[in-house]
């Protein structure tokens, strides 16, 4: 999706408003575990991609459908809050950039004890590096 400072800065405020509810105002025990990340307006405004990761090991496809099952109580408080001509559907996406993040740390210490590990069987490498 196309990002002008507008829709840059509807994010913004949709992601912390969103926030709010979910702490303050959702029951559903289902949504508790979740986090907003990120909120990615379309240029027209008519749609916003809300980008979550969880908390717990819950089911991500549980959560998307309690989500979706919320997003007319959240698009309804949300006009009231925030006045807007028209309030962009939402549309839950799961973010996995936390999910990779972790993964890809987790193979670069990996990599890196191998390294050392290595480092450690060669002698030759062992005698430079005392040098």
């Amino acid at each position: 999706m196309g990002s002008t400072l507008r829709t840059k800065r509807l994010g913004a405020l949709l992601q912390a408003e969103l926030g709010e509810l979910l702490q303050r105002r959702i029951k559903d025990p289902r949504l508790k575990a979740l986090s907003i990340t990120a909120v990615d307006v379309s240029p027209d405004l008519r749609q916003a991609k809300v980008y979550y990761s969880l908390w717990e090991n819950q089911g991500q496809k549980e959560v998307e459908k309690a989500f979706k099952s919320a997003a007319g109580f959240l698009r309804k408080e949300l006009a009231a809050r925030m006045h807007l001509k028209v309030m962009p559907r939402l549309i839950p996406v799961f973010d996995t950039s936390l999910i990779e993040g972790a993964r890809m740390s987790d193979l670069i210490d990996k990599v890196r004890k191998q390294d050392d590990d290595n480092r450690a069987d060669d002698p030759v490498e062992s005698e430079q590096d005392s040098k």
